[in-house]
């Protein structure tokens, strides 16, 4: 089995209603954020590859186009726009164009904050 990931980033402006640092939350602000997706298989012998990474690459300009410079409180189907909603809006955004997705993971640099959507790697019996 071989795990496979592409990266990409995109910055995107939100708020967040909560009680810890609430004022700077609350306020329209945004990050650049980095994220990585990755899937699971094994090697098709034919191709030498597990899976055309071309094919990942093009889902994600599709999810990153929603995202990317956009106010992530408005943009449907991501909800409450947390590290955590990202992760699922993401995963379910790709997950129909690419087999085997395994995990979504989410941060930014900037404020040292990460977040990981994890799926179970199915196991050969």
């Amino acid at each position: 089995m071989f795990v496979l990931s592409q990266q990409f980033h995109f910055d995107a402006a939100h708020t967040l209603r909560r009680e810890t640092d609430a004022t700077g939350s609350r306020r329209v602000h945004g990050h650049t954020y980095q994220c990585e997706v990755s899937f699971a298989g094994e090697v098709n012998p034919k191709t030498g590859m597990v899976m055309d990474l071309g094919v990942l690459r093009q889902a994600i300009v599709g999810v990153r186009d929603t995202l990317d410079h956009h106010f992530l409180d408005e943009v449907p189907g991501v909800g409450i726009p947390t590290l955590e909603n990202l992760c699922a809006y993401v995963f379910v955004q790709i997950s129909p164009h690419v087999p085997g997705i395994t995990g979504v993971r989410i941060w930014r640099d900037s404020v040292g904050d990460s977040c990981t959507f994890s799926v179970a790697v199915p196991t050969k019996k």
